[in-house]
């Protein structure tokens, strides 16, 4: 009997993506004929200066916005495929998001905060907690749990939003100018971290910068200018370990 090998589907493929806003005259293309994809544990940093179609490109990956044109796979399944309903369910359920501002309540203990990235999933008290020590000790500040946003620095802000994106164990973390309120150690602090869970969970982040030298950190770097596919550079990968739970 032949054994019919089963190949694994890329987590994103990109078919002739295209984003356009506004008709007529006043009509912006944002992202044009992108064709590419990312596989499983990769780390990929998408780059280009304002207006290049960078966020714009996060949003179709994070299933935020759809494409005007071509198409955008997801583990092989075609996302203009889902309802709304279900776009949800997907980014609840797969995708961890970090952003420039660090989006932190502030009345809000660091705890509290990351505990709520684990409300939808319906986890116990007891266990919650748990998974939050958990996902404070891999970001190195388990002892700063009970502070508030106000309390604590930027980097460690935004370290604490990286726990609240793992919180619901996501196949991948899109990162929006992760460094961009941060000065330039603190910044290379934070890639490194987002470096580390590719390299030791096994865990796919996209970062998007406009920083040519976080750019130069990842495994691999996309370059976009006016919206299209300017460069696509891949660097020495480090073997992905398998995901580990934290």
């Amino acid at each position: 009997m032949t054994v019919t090998d089963i190949t694994t589907p890329p987590l994103y493929e990109l078919r002739g993506v295209g984003k356009s806003y506004g008709q007529g005259a006043t009509q912006v293309r944002a992202v044009r004929d992108l064709t590419l994809t990312i596989e499983s544990g990769d780390f990929v940093t998408v780059a280009g200066p304002s207006g290049s179609g960078k966020t714009t490109l996060l949003q179709l990956l994070g299933a935020l916005d759809r494409p005007t044109e071509g198409a955008i796979l997801f583990e092989g399944s075609d996302l203009a495929t889902l309802k709304e309903a279900e776009l949800t369910a997907l980014r609840l359920a797969t995708i961890g998001f970090v952003f420039q501002q660090f989006n932190l309540i502030p009345t809000l203990s660091a705890a509290e905060n990351v505990a709520l990235a684990l409300a939808p999933r319906g986890v116990r008290a007891r266990d919650r907690r748990e998974r939050v020590e958990a996902l404070l000790q891999a970001v190195g500040l388990r002892s700063r749990g009970h502070h508030l946003p106000s309390e604590l620095s930027g980097g460690e802000q935004q370290r604490i939003a990286i726990a609240r994106a793992l919180g619901n164990e996501p196949r991948v973390v899109l990162a929006d100018e992760p460094t961009g309120n941060l000065d330039s150690a603190t910044g290379e602090e934070i890639v490194g971290l987002l470096r580390s869970l590719c390299e030791d969970r096994g865990q796919t982040v996209v970062l998007i910068t406009h920083d040519t030298e976080i750019a130069a950190a990842a495994h691999r770097t996309i370059r976009l200018r006016d919206g299209r596919l300017l460069e696509d550079v891949r660097g020495e990968k480090v073997g992905a370990a398998s995901q580990r739970a934290v």
